[in-house]
């Protein structure tokens, strides 16, 4: 979410909470904060440093991702006027967020220099690797999907976790 300076004397805008320097950090696009409020965090990024006091108000532009920003503007600012935040703009499912997993391990020791097989003896368990046939199985295919997965997500794919699937895609 971005934010701006309230420049106008009638704005009604949320003043930024107190921030303590690690919650802040400047980086070549701008300053990132992190505000805690309650037990969720929230995001904000700013083209100017963040001045204690000062009033802030969001800019959301009319893009692909406007809902998802103006969800989190609405979270953000029913958090700093004391109501519930309400849920996550999307959530991953259990088998969703398994799967993602399996394949940062399968990354990691595809990495480490472990063979598909070696990997998925580590993810399935020994006992499901065929002593023979290894090269057609079912498992090898999966194991190679998984790393490709892995790989996929590590060269920025992961951002596409942060949006919900889109039906017209």
């Amino acid at each position: 979410m971005t934010v701006a300076s309230a420049t106008d004397g009638g704005s009604t805008s949320q003043p930024l909470l107190d921030l303590t320097a690690g919650q802040v950090r400047r980086a070549v696009d701008g300053w990132h904060a992190v505000l805690r409020i309650g037990a969720i965090d929230h995001r904000v990024w700013s083209k100017e440093p963040p001045v204690l006091g000062a009033s802030y108000t969001a800019e959301l532009p009319f893009d692909g991702d406007f809902g998802a920003r103006a969800y989190a503007a609405r979270r953000l600012w029913r958090a700093m006027n004391g109501r519930a935040p309400g849920p996550a703009f999307h959530q991953l499912s259990r088998q969703r967020r398994e799967r993602l997993s399996t394949a940062i391990r399968a990354l990691d020791a595809r990495g480490a220099g472990g063979s598909y097989r070696v990997i998925a003896e580590a993810l399935f368990g020994k006992k499901r690797i065929p002593d023979r046939a290894w090269k057609t199985h079912d498992l090898r295919n999966r194991t190679i999907r998984l790393v490709q997965g892995g790989l996929a997500l590590m060269r920025g794919g992961y951002r596409k976790l942060l949006r919900p699937v889109r039906k017209d895609e």
